[in-house]
């Protein structure tokens, strides 16, 4: 993808920072935002030492603030911003529904919506201006979108509210060239993931390993999604390890 510009939130660790790397492989310059410093700059000097275009933003995608100078950041840097991918969000740890602190829900909702809505607005503003006009977008969903686990409501609303948010900007971006796709990962091996490769709660009460996949496949299921001209778009995408518990959750 020769001259063209993508955002990446959460990319210095996982899922990001895999797809970071493979679109400056591909030939994109990569934004990659975080709220750590550390984690942003080894990606950076990974990405580099590829031969990329790699530039790292510490923000978080939660804030107004930080998304309008993130975007800033990638126009002042690159020209403009041909694709976004609302990677940055959280897990909430497992509890029961009525025992759920106010505070974790909150902190779920911005995370993992707040953040991609805030980026989403940012994105139509830069590609409805810029010329040519247009661009994409990529929503990390999750397989929560559609199926929960026991004990994840923050999450799971947070993750089926993505789908929504998909939706609407799919809709309202027809008219100005901006395509809209969504993710949802079943089981990629990161930090984030890694406890369910040691136990994770079933529906029927048990607790055990599940199956996981390289976070790479994703991050090739990603660029896959951005290569396709704008006339084209991946609008629902499910990339899960094959013997995970995902239909019926068993």
């Amino acid at each position: 993808m020769p001259g063209k510009v993508a955002i990446v939130t959460g990319g210095g660790t996982g899922i990001g920072r895999a797809s970071a790397l493979a679109l400056g492989r591909s030939g994109y310059s990569v934004v990659i935002a975080g709220r750590r410093a550390g984690p942003l700059e080894r990606t950076v000097r990974d990405g580099s030492a590829a031969g990329s275009r790699l530039l790292s933003v510490v923000a978080d995608a939660g804030d107004p603030g930080d998304v309008r100078r993130l975007f800033d950041q990638a126009q002042r840097y690159f020209g403009r911003v041909d694709l976004l991918f609302n990677n940055a969000g959280r897990a909430s740890p497992p509890v029961p529904l009525e025992d759920v602190p106010f505070a974790e829900w909150q902190a779920a909702v911005g995370a993992n919506l707040t953040a991609a809505f805030l980026c989403t607005q940012a994105a139509f503003r830069v590609m409805k201006a810029q010329v040519p006009r247009g661009g994409r977008i990529i929503n990390n969903g999750s397989v929560s979108a559609s199926s929960p686990r026991p004990h994840s409501a923050p999450y799971t609303a947070t993750k089926h509210a993505i789908s929504g948010l998909t939706k609407a900007t799919s809709l309202d971006g027809r008219e100005y060239d901006i395509a809209c796709g969504q993710i949802d990962i079943g089981n990629a091996a990161t930090d984030l993931s890694g406890p369910l490769a040691a136990g994770a709660l079933q529906p029927d009460g048990s607790t055990r390993q599940e199956p996981m996949i390289d976070a790479g496949l994703v991050a090739s299921a990603v660029v896959h999604m951005a290569s396709l001209p704008l006339e084209a778009n991946v609008q629902f995408m499910t990339l899960m390890a094959t013997k995970m518990p995902f239909i019926g959750r068993g």
